[in-house]
């Protein structure tokens, strides 16, 4: 007759954040990117700016992403974006590109 012996391990799992994760700070950046009267608000007054959304549309934030925003104090909409990268220690890409002449886009 055999026996089934039971096999117990500890197992340990470390999940880093991804990107997927902040799509809705990724939109409010993006909405900063585009106007500039919301990105002076964002610098200035986060709060306000999450409050009030962009054009009718609401950013739902977590609450991480909402006391980082609240608390980081930026100058740029490039340190924000950096201070907030850092602060969810996102591996995003920082390199700046050049081109030696304007890139084509095809089927415009």
């Amino acid at each position: 007759m055999k026996t089934t012996k039971e096999l117990q391990l500890p197992v340990s799992l470390a999940v880093s954040p991804s990107l997927e994760d902040h799509l809705e700070l990724f939109r409010l950046l993006a909405a900063a990117i585009v106007n500039p009267s919301f990105r002076n608000l964002l610098l200035i007054d986060p709060k306000q700016a999450i409050d009030n959304g962009y054009q009718g549309e609401t950013f739902l934030l977590s609450d991480a992403e909402r006391y980082i925003l609240l608390f980081i104090h930026a100058d740029s909409l490039a340190e924000l974006a950096r201070q907030i990268a850092q602060a969810f220690r996102l591996d995003v890409n920082t390199q700046s590109y050049s081109f030696a002449q304007a890139p084509v886009f095809i089927g415009y």
